[in-house]
């Protein structure tokens, strides 16, 4: 018989009608895990051992057939951990956001395949999950209800923590990168994930992305590093132009000095003002 859609199935089947870059697939009972071709278990990377290798082989070569240069060692380790950890965060943030549910996925819960077409996950539907009062998923088996949006709040930071933390282990002694930076890469792509994906769904859905995640990380919410940070800059027509301030940098100048992500620490106000003014036109 057919079996009944898991609590993250709608968010997961929206989440891929506007990034179609990224599949999430849910496995059912019992049924194993990808493996081979370019299929990696999250845990597998946590434990650093040769999958990781695998794993960080592919951004070496991908920096060397589109720059033709050799980046460091380190610099191909911050990629890697940038390309898992940007996806992994939305596995909890879109249900949050989407329908406000919190999946728990450990990394023997994930798997990862990016060296196709597009990114694909596959994930064991969440053994427990949290929800607000009146959700109609409190009365399944694993949902923990919570009283409100703050609480919601604290089990989103909760999970993207959970899921992290031994992933970080595993990338950490290869990006030569203390505790902080890597908190600060997870705050980035836990930041820039869902606002990237909200911008997709219309002006409106980007407006309470934004709103949400400066309620989700408003500073001094460790393991995290620093707030949201969104600001706004003006254009010189006095159109308003919004941004925010990564807490860590990706390291991509060291490949080309010359072009440094928008929201990049190192990345002047003006030049973020021609940036954001050549992709609102492009």
């Amino acid at each position: 018989m057919p079996t009944a859609p898991s609590v993250t199935a709608e968010a997961f089947t929206r989440l891929a009608e506007v990034l179609p870059g990224l599949t999430v697939t849910e496995l059912a009972a019992g049924e194993p895990a990808p493996s081979g071709g370019g299929w990696v278990a999250a845990a597998e990377l946590a434990a650093g051992g040769a999958a990781l290798e695998a794993f960080l082989a592919w951004d070496d070569a991908q920096v060397l057939r589109d720059h033709a240069v050799r980046a460091r060692p380190d610099v191909v380790a911050s990629f890697g951990l940038h390309r898992y950890a940007w996806p992994a965060c939305l596995l909890i943030t879109a249900p949050w956001f989407l329908s406000r549910r919190v999946p728990r996925f450990p990394v023997t819960h994930v798997s990862y395949d990016r060296t196709g077409d597009t990114m694909r996950m596959a994930v064991r539907a969440p053994a427990s999950f949290a929800c607000l009062p009146g959700d109609p998923a409190a009365a399944l088996p694993g949902a923990r209800v919570v009283p409100d949006e703050e609480a919601l709040r604290a089990e989103v930071r909760a999970a993207v923590a959970e899921h992290h933390e031994p992933v970080l282990a595993g990338f950490g002694p290869r990006t030569r990168r203390r505790a902080r930076a890597l908190w600060g890469m997870v705050t980035d792509e836990t930041v820039e994930g869902l606002w990237y994906v909200a911008q997709l769904m219309g002006e409106e859905e980007q407006r309470r992305a934004r709103r949400e995640l400066e309620l989700l990380l408003p500073g001094a919410t460790r393991p995290y590093v620093g707030s949201a940070a969104f600001r706004e800059l003006t254009g010189p027509d006095g159109e308003s132009l919004p941004t925010r301030d990564r807490a860590s940098c990706c390291m991509f100048y060291t490949v080309r000095p010359e072009d440094t992500c928008v929201t990049c620490p190192r990345t002047r106000d003006t030049d973020r003002v021609t940036k954001l003014l050549a992709a609102a036109t492009g």
